[in-house]
């Protein structure tokens, strides 16, 4: 339209774009994530697997302020990971929707991140992620707020939203949808 100048927004929101393996040329899954959080420009994690001793803890640090919230028992065996993708080429990317206050338990010890990277320590395929990581609210609880997860492996892309239960609650609501192979999704 001519002449008529449209409002720009500002936007502070990660953004997934996702291709099932059907959707895509050459038959792959496809998973891009962008962090758009000024302060995650240039940051690379990685865990390295292996096989734990019964007993051994894992200390978790909430991802955005980088404080110690507790320890949960460590996994007997557990998968490298680089980025936001496990040897076994299992996936997790997330997008921030955030939420009232009210829905974060602050005596959680799970925050979004440390369930991201938890995710693809100890999973083998997208379904066992999304297992793992609603086991882990339910039985540490969940501090943060609303999030949508994008899980995915070689074979398969979800997405899943989830939201805190407020404070006591020791769990989180949740829901994941399969994204069709024949279909995208951002």
């Amino acid at each position: 339209i001519v002449g008529m100048q449209l409002p720009m927004l500002h936007s502070v929101a990660c953004t997934n774009i996702i291709v099932g393996k059907k959707a895509s040329v050459d038959g792959s899954v496809i998973v891009s994530y962008n962090a758009d959080s000024y302060g995650m420009y240039g940051n690379m994690y990685r865990h390295v697997g292996g096989t734990h001793q019964a007993g051994e803890m894992r200390k978790i640090y909430e991802w955005d302020t980088n404080k110690y919230l507790g320890e949960i028992p460590q996994a007997a065996r557990t998968y490298n990971v680089v980025g936001q993708m496990n040897e076994n080429q299992v996936s997790i990317c997330e997008t921030t929707f955030g939420g009232r206050e009210e829905v974060v338990d602050p005596k959680g010890i799970i925050d979004y991140g440390s369930l991201i990277y938890i995710g693809l320590e100890r999973s083998r395929t997208a379904r066992e992620a999304i297992q793992i990581m609603t086991d882990l609210v339910a039985k540490y609880g969940y501090c943060s707020e609303g999030e949508t997860f994008t899980i995915a492996d070689k074979n398969e892309v979800w997405v899943m939203e989830m939201v805190g239960m407020g404070p006591g609650s020791q769990n989180a609501a949740w829901v994941a949808v399969r994204v069709p192979d024949d279909c995208i999704c951002a």
